[in-house]
Parts: structure tokens; sequence; C-alpha cells
């Protein structure tokens, strides 16, 4: 049924109480490296006043340098935050989308106690011409807080494939309200099919005992719809952990499929080592990535557990599994020795 298989065991302290604070698997933590905050556009958005105003910005293409810029040169008449003291502080953020972790956030510097800041700044992105009219131009407009609680003032969305690349002149834009999908979280990076499976210890033969120890299946079977990094597709794999393991005996991955945004796995994996119980605290994590030479890129991921936000009595963040993910791991657990098959959409994790 799979071109590979590979079996490892499952190996926690159940009874440690004391992890390592943020038991992400180490690929996960590479990913919010990439960027402040690759996980949303809007991420730390604490603000509630009505967009308005607007910006001036010219965009250009480099072909000597292969570089993207933006010049960004001023806002006026933007939402006033502290209405006590009738200020802002405002900044403008770019993300080129739909993939907001793979070249990262720009950002100009903060303009203080103003509704009409000046910056004549330019934000720069290293990218071939080809892969950038794929894109999408997210440009918005934030209130800095010095606490970190950010309000969003704006924004601007504009779609690079159709834009005309002759206009190099400063132009005025007005600034929208957010966009009501990037709002209610629709962010599509593909579909995973797979199957899993809970084989309970000694289900399969009384004597001698068959297996010794509870055993999860999980086969991958292909992925649809990856995001297009490159004209040519994006060369993918499919890494898995079952958290709280992060050890390298936790981790799997497939081969890798070059060159197709729906590449075909068929790559299972076998855990032993579980106790029934311990399907309620343990998650399995599969991501998709991208691999290049110098670093793999993050395109999606699923996590399949309960979803309670604790592992073995201790608060977790990983442990956040939507309600379609949750619905799949608990007729695992209510179906021993039986394929459940499921096709999740990918998440940013």
């Amino acid at each position: 049924e799979s071109d590979t298989a590979s079996e490892i065991s499952f190996q926690f302290n159940r009874h440690k109480k004391t992890p390592s604070i943020g038991s992400h698997s180490s690929d996960m933590a590479s990913v919010s490296s990439v960027s402040g905050s690759v996980l949303s556009v809007y991420s730390g958005d604490f603000g509630s006043v009505d967009a308005q105003g607007m910006v001036e910005f010219a965009l250009d293409y480099d072909e000597k340098n292969r570089e993207f810029q933006v010049h960004v040169s001023q806002c006026k008449d933007l939402a006033v935050v502290d209405e006590k003291k009738g200020r802002s502080d405002p900044y403008v953020k770019t993300y080129l989308l739909p993939d907001k972790a793979r070249m990262g956030k720009r950002k100009t510097s903060v303009k203080k106690r103003t509704v009409n800041p000046i910056y004549n700044e330019v934000l720069r992105y290293k990218i071939e011409k080809m892969v950038l009219l794929i894109q999408k131009l997210n440009l918005s407009v934030w209130h800095n807080d010095p606490l970190g609680r950010n309000s969003f003032l704006g924004e601007i969305e504009i779609d690079l494939a159709s834009w005309d690349w002759s206009n190099r002149k400063l132009n005025w834009y007005p600034l929208k309200p957010r966009s009501l999908s990037a709002v209610n979280g629709v962010d599509h990076r593909g579909v995973m099919s797979l199957s899993i499976k809970y084989v309970p210890p000694g289900s399969l033969g009384k004597w001698p005992k068959n297996p010794p120890s509870g055993e999860v299946h999980i086969w991958v079977k292909d992925v649809k719809d990856l995001l297009q990094l490159r004209p040519s597709g994006v060369d993918s794999f499919v890494k898995c952990y079952v958290l709280p393991d992060t050890s390298k005996k936790s981790y799997q991955k497939t081969r890798v499929i070059k060159r197709n945004t729906n590449p075909v796995f068929n790559h299972t994996i076998v855990y032993d080592g579980f106790h029934t119980e311990d399907l309620k605290d343990a998650c399995v994590e599969l991501t998709v990535w991208d691999h290049e030479k110098l670093t793999n890129h993050f395109l999606g991921g699923i996590r399949l557990g309960l979803g309670t936000g604790l592992s073995y009595g201790i608060s977790v963040d990983w442990m956040d599994s939507t309600q379609e993910e949750v619905a799949f791991w608990q007729e695992m657990m209510l179906a021993a020795n039986e394929w459940i098959e499921g096709l999740l959409p990918l998440r940013s994790l």
C-alpha cells in the first residue's frame, strides 16, 4: 500500500511535570524565526479603530539586481488610536502573498505623534520577476505600541500580475478595512489526504503478546493545491513528529517530490510504544516543506490530537487541533485496528 515504511518508538516520560518551556519541534521554531509574524498578516492587532486616510507609494522592479522595490513615501489623515492624547505612532508593513513566511515582512520606521507621517523609505525583496508575478502585495499601516499591542489602521492589496510596471511614479491610494478572508482566517495552503490507525497492545494475538505496545500508523497519501512558489512548482516533502517527543527518534520524513504542486507521497510511518491513554496527551504533527539547498520553507501543516491545550497535565501551545483534526483523531481512537481516511486542509500552525 505504500512505497516506504518506517517504524519508530514514541518516547516520553509520562510522569515528567516540568518540560522545557515551548516544546515545539525544531522545525516549527525555525519557521517562527523567519519573520516576526509569519502566522498572520494581522498578528498582534489589539486596536478597534476604523480604517481611514491614504498612503502614497510606488512600485518598481530592478531587473539588474532582481529586486522588487516598494517606495513608501507618506501617509495622511490616519485614524487616531490614543484619543486621550490625540496621537498615533504609525509605521507601514508589507508582505508578499500568499506565502507570508517565505519572503517575510518588511516594515518602515515608526513615526511618532502624527497622523500624517513621512517615510521616504524603500522596502526591498530579492525575488525573480516570474515568481513575483504570481504574488500579491499586502501593504498595511499600523500604530506601534511600546507593549506590542499594535493597532491596525488600514491596508491595500495589489495583484502584481496585473500591475502596470511602466508606472514608477508615486501615487496616493485609499486605505481599506482588512479583507474579510483574512479576518475569517482563510489561508488556503492545500489539502492533505491521509489515513491513520491505532493498534492497541495485544490486539493482534494473545501469545506472544502482539503487538507488545500500542501502535499508531500514519499513511500520508498525497497533498493537493500547494502554494506555487516557483513557476515550475515546488519540491515538497512531509515531516512528522509525535509531540511532545521532539527527539530524533520521533522525527520522520518522506522523500522529496520535485516540481509538483500536487505531490503523491504514499508513505507510511508506524510509531510504537503507545499506551491507549497516551492518545489523549499526544499529538501527531505533519508539516509540508519546500526543499531548497540552503533552507527549507514551511508550506503548511496539520496537528492530529484532542486539541485540549494540555499534554500530561501541562499547558502546551501545540495541542491546538482544529475541529476537523480533533474529529479525525477521535474517530481513530474509537475504531481500533481500522484505517480512518481523511482529507484535511493545511494551515499555518
